[in-house]
């Protein structure tokens, strides 16, 4: 389970001003279109609410409208007299101005049902203002209400809930989705990966970038206020019924990754702010943004997204899977080999056969000295298979070796000593001698595991598609292998002491069949399991 953000990581964060309402005239104007000294004075009053150095985009985007709706800059004639932070729910800020000469401006924006809140417009006013907003926020704009107030003398109130407010409009900026993003939800899904926003804008406009990008779930929202007010057992059904939470704040974020975490998910929570920290920590995989992330953020996460792309996200989870993927796929290997290893040196010596010690502990540490190589280098360079990205996520519940794959790794390796005994019987049928018959043991041995290791490339895959895999190191893994053993079985110092023989082609063929068919098998369950996945 994905929480994401939307605001810079569904979105470009990259503000524009798009609309405008003027509550004096009743008009709604195209930012280009503010020629009125009232649309003028929304955006001259948005601009005071705003830093006097802008950081943030949609207040870079004020300051830049009023520098080419006003007809006089006066922003050298006024210092900050007086500042209350962005705060509340859901948020607002004012900020005081004031000149040489007494005048003075409080300035007020933020969310607008916030805003009217504290203004003297009427019950139906707000109405028609509401009615306004949802015109916007539909379009997918973000919305802010724009006020201003009076007050004399120097004693300003605690908080800015003290002002009465003299509501002035709306400001409305274009935030649009990134390019990539429909793309990377999709890879989500395919993943098997749910995706949930949380954010702290409002429900409208955070529904109609939802439908723009392809997101599931747009059609059902809940905000932050309606959440809290849920017991424990009413809220678990509603992050699972509901995919975006809106004027989101710490509390309530915090309080969905838990009631997800006790669902049984496993979540990752993407976040930029001071306030996204109890979040971050709270969950599986904090995860902070590292562009415009603030330090708390960053220190409260587990992992970085360095250029803000939610894309990298689906790298990550590709890159995890590659590696559980080949680490289970190496240690089933080792549990397979080892197996008809074992029993091939153990069962001649307890069943009493005519060669007991087929293998001596040469042979041994040579077999080793190639396995190791073969688990450790090779399959961790295995690429991730084609539908890795299209399984679903293993539960948190599930072991690393489940006991299917335990007894698949079983099999293998008995069929495997099946195949190197009944090289054994044969060979020594036929009348050959004792190093004849190590040198087809241990040949069909060495084969079956080259074998083995082809075959675990992929428990689903067929070995020929699994030859598209790019791996040089398997290549020059398996090429090695049989050139030391054409090594060992021809030159005569090193055939000596392994007291091997040299077997010729048609002993060497049926060792060759024997290791295939005992590693081949597989290839059967593979083909019938991917048959029965077809016809469901």
């Amino acid at each position: 389970m994905i929480c994401t953000d939307k605001t810079g990581t569904i979105t470009e964060n990259r503000m524009s001003l798009a609309q405008l309402f003027v509550q004096a005239n009743g008009q709604a104007l195209a930012a280009d279109a503010c020629t009125s000294a009232e649309a003028r004075r929304v955006i001259e009053v948005a601009m005071w609410a705003s830093e006097p150095v802008p950081f943030d985009p949609m207040e870079v985007a004020l300051h830049e409208a009023y520098t080419k709706n006003s007809e006089r800059d006066r922003r050298p004639d006024f210092h900050m007299a007086h500042e209350y932070p962005l705060g509340g729910k859901p948020p607002m800020m004012t900020h005081v101005f004031a000149n040489g000469a007494g005048e003075r401006v409080i300035a007020c924006k933020g969310a607008p049902e916030r805003v009217l809140r504290q203004s003297s417009l009427s019950d139906g006013e707000k109405t028609a203002v509401l009615a306004q907003v949802e015109t916007l926020a539909g379009q997918g704009l973000r919305v802010l209400g724009v006020a201003e107030a009076k007050h004399s003398g120097d004693n300003y109130p605690k908080d800015q809930e003290g002002f009465t407010l003299d509501f002035l409009g709306l400001v409305a900026f274009n935030d649009p989705p990134k390019a990539n993003i429909a793309a990377v939800f999709q890879q989500f899904y395919d993943a098997g990966i749910e995706v949930k926003i949380i954010t702290g804008d409002n429900a409208l406009t955070t529904a109609a970038i939802a439908r723009q990008t392809g997101f599931r779930g747009s059609e059902r929202t809940m905000n932050g206020d309606d959440m809290m007010k849920l017991d424990d057992a009413s809220l678990r059904i509603a992050v699972h019924e509901t995919n975006i939470f809106t004027r989101m704040f710490p509390e309530a974020k915090l309080r969905i990754i838990n009631a997800l975490q006790a669902e049984g998910h496993v979540v990752a929570m993407t976040g930029d702010g001071v306030n996204d920290g109890p979040a971050l920590k709270a969950a599986h995989i904090g995860i902070a943004m590292g562009k415009r992330g603030s330090e708390l953020a960053k220190e409260a996460a587990s992992l970085i997204l360095v250029n803000d792309d939610l894309g990298k996200m689906v790298d990550a989870v590709a890159m995890g899977r590659k590696i559980y993927g080949n680490l289970k796929k190496a240690i089933q290997y080792i549990i397979s080999i080892h197996i008809p290893i074992i029993l091939t040196v153990s069962l001649p010596l307890f069943l009493g056969w005519v060669y007991p010690n087929i293998f001596t502990p040469l042979h041994v540490i040579f077999l080793e000295l190639i396995m190791g190589p073969t688990c450790s280098i090779v399959y961790e360079n295995e690429p991730l298979e084609k539908d890795g990205m299209r399984r679903p996520p293993r539960p948190l519940s599930l072991t690393f070796l489940t006991c299917k794959d335990l007894s698949t790794s079983i099999w293998q390796g008995l069929v495997i000593t099946l195949g190197t005994l009944g090289t054994y019987q044969l060979a020594v049928y036929q009348g050959h001698s004792e190093e004849l018959v190590r040198a087809m043991v241990f040949s069909a041995l060495v084969v079956a595991n080259i074998g083995l290791t082809l075959v675990n490339r992929s428990f689903t895959a067929s070995v020929l598609s699994t030859f598209g895999f790019g791996n040089w190191l398997l290549r020059g893994m398996l090429l090695l292998t049989l050139g030391l053993l054409a090594v060992l079985l021809c030159v005569p110092m090193f055939r000596d002491f392994f007291h091997l023989a040299s077997p010729s082609a048609s002993q060497l063929g049926i060792a060759a069949i024997f290791g295939l068919t005992s590693v081949l098998w597989f290839e059967v369950y593979k083909w019938i399991r991917r048959r029965r996945v077809v016809a469901w």
